[in-house]
């Protein structure tokens, strides 16, 4: 089954960190072993890990990602968010975690993100744990 996590942002960009969320929906599912893939089903915005203990690494993430695409650049899109959509995919719509022992398996600094960049919005973060 399909779990569906509901988010309004609050900036055009921004990192969520969605880890705690992700780990409430497990719990519920009561599975020990398995893989879990979260999703995001929108073009301007996407989902990543990284570090989460140190709050200027998400500044750095959306820092880089505003020089290499810039938000007033030369796009043929012309709804104003062609950054966004590219940003999107360069990070990617969906991300994949082992599940061990009922638990995420992610690194001691590691969370789960919902990047945001064209907000502010209310954003659906899709999940689903498969067993195994």
């Amino acid at each position: 089954m399909i779990k569906r996590l509901e988010l309004q942002t609050t900036s055009r960009i921004q990192l969520v960190d969605i880890t705690a969320q992700v780990k409430g929906i497990l719990r519920n599912e009561e599975i020990s072993s398995g893989i879990i893939t979260v999703y995001v089903p929108h073009t301007t915005c996407g989902v990543t890990i990284n570090e989460n203990a140190d709050p200027s690494v998400k500044d750095d993430i959306i820092a880089l990602l505003g020089k290499l695409v810039p938000a007033g650049g030369e796009y043929r899109h012309a709804e104003g968010n062609a950054d966004a959509h590219i940003k999107a995919s360069l990070l990617g719509s969906s991300v994949n975690v082992i599940v061990e022992s009922g638990s995420l398996i992610l690194g001691t600094w590691q969370g789960i993100f919902l990047a945001e960049f064209d907000g502010p919005r209310k954003r659906s973060v899709l999940i689903k744990v498969l067993p195994g």
